[in-house]
C-alpha cells in the first residue's frame, strides 16, 4: 500500500455547540452526517481513515461496516491538531493525505477527488476552491509526514497552509459544500430532518 493517497476524515470532535451528538445526526437519507462525510470521502482516496475519540462511538460499528479504518485518538480534547496527528501516524507509507471534516457532509465525492487528483500529479499541498474562497477537503503530500505527525492542540494543519501557501494548488470545484460546516442545528440547509425552523 506504498505510495497510495489517504483519506483522513477527523470525527473525533466534541460537538458541543450542536448540543447533542452531530455526527450521528440523520440526514436526508437518514444515514448520520458523519457516515455521509465518509461515503463522499471514500471513493476518492486508496483508504479511508476515520478519527474518532472513543472506539465504543456508535459510529464505529457502522464506519467499519463501509471499510473504513478507525483511529482511536485519546486526547483529541486537546484539539484536532491530534486527531490529524494520530490518522498520520497511522499511515506513514502513505503518498499523501486528503484531509476532511465529518461536519461538512455535503461536500461532494468529486471535490474529494479534485484534492487526491493534484497531490498525484505531484502538489506539495492542495485544497479546494470555490467563488474565490479556500475550502475543505486539504490536502498534504508525503513531505509533510514530519510536521502533521508532530501536530497538537487546535491548529490542525492551518499552520502548514498558511506558511507555505506559495506550494499551495487550488481545485476550483462548483461545490458550495466545501465551505459548509455544520456546528449548529441552525446551520443544516432547510432540507435537512429534524432542522429547526
Amino acid at each position: 500500500m506504498t505510495g497510495e493517497i489517504v483519506g483522513i476524515l477527523l470525527a473525533a470532535g466534541a460537538a458541543r455547540r450542536f448540543g447533542s451528538d452531530k455526527l450521528m445526526f440523520p440526514l436526508t437519507d437518514g444515514r448520520p452526517m458523519a457516515l455521509v462525510a465518509a461515503a463522499n470521502l471514500r471513493p476518492a482516496c486508496a483508504r479511508l481513515i476515520v478519527v474518532l475519540r472513543s472506539a465504543d462511538h456508535p459510529l464505529a460499528a457502522l464506519l467499519d461496516a463501509e471499510g473504513a479504518e478507525l483511529v482511536i485518538a485519546a486526547d483529541a480534547d486537546g484539539g484536532m491538531g491530534h486527531s490529524l496527528a494520530a490518522a498520520v501516524r497511522a499511515t506513514p507509507e502513505a503518498a499523501g493525505w486528503v484531509v476532511a471534516l465529518a461536519d461538512m457532509p455535503f461536500i461532494r465525492s468529486a471535490s474529494h477527488a479534485a484534492v487526491a487528483a493534484a497531490l498525484r500529479a505531484g502538489a506539495s499541498l492542495a485544497a479546494t476552491e470555490f467563488q474565490g474562497r479556500r475550502g475543505h477537503p486539504v490536502g498534504f503530500s508525503r513531505q509533510w509526514l514530519a510536521p502533521l505527525s508532530a501536530l497538537a492542540g487546535d491548529q490542525g494543519g492551518r499552520d502548514i497552509l498558511r506558511e507555505h501557501r506559495q506550494q499551495l494548488v487550488s481545485c476550483a470545484v462548483d461545490d458550495a459544500g466545501v465551505l459548509t460546516d455544520i456546528d449548529r442545528p441552525g446551520d443544516l440547509p432547510s432540507f435537512a430532518p429534524g432542522r429547526p425552523s
